[in-house]
């Protein structure tokens, strides 16, 4: 069985940084792909970014430049750096895994409790 354990949420000003992390385990991680999406309140799930084990990232175009993943092999852990954050980025923040997908397609399937594969319970991001 896949655990995914999202921490390194908070409350944070704006224009201010975090960094989320995401553990795994239970799985051989071979051609794995890993990603970050959210979800606030009374809006629909949103994809971030997703890493795969070729090492290409793709990014939801609205956040790329201040958002960046990436995963320490050694440990199985994927990471969110988050600069500059906004109030609009408030939400609970969400890893996600799968195998056998490019991190492109992942993008679009990861928010999907059909095709996500795995998620973990999240962390909370309040930016005010």
């Amino acid at each position: 069985q896949v655990q995914l354990v999202e921490s390194g949420g908070g409350a944070v000003q704006a224009g201010g940084s975090l960094r989320l992390s995401c553990e795994g385990s239970g799985r051989t991680y071979f051609n794995w792909c890993m990603g970050w999406f959210r979800q606030a309140p009374g809006k629909e799930r949103e994809a971030i970014a997703a890493l795969d084990s070729s090492g290409r990232a793709n990014y939801a175009d609205s956040l790329k430049g201040r958002f960046t993943i990436s995963k320490d092999n050694a440990k199985n852990i994927l990471f969110l750096q988050m600069d500059d954050l906004k109030p609009g980025d408030s939400a609970l923040y969400r890893c996600a895994a799968s195998w056998d997908v490019t991190a492109a397609a992942y993008l679009g399937l990861m928010t999907s409790p059909e095709t996500g594969a795995y998620w973990g319970e999240g962390t909370q991001v309040t930016v005010s």
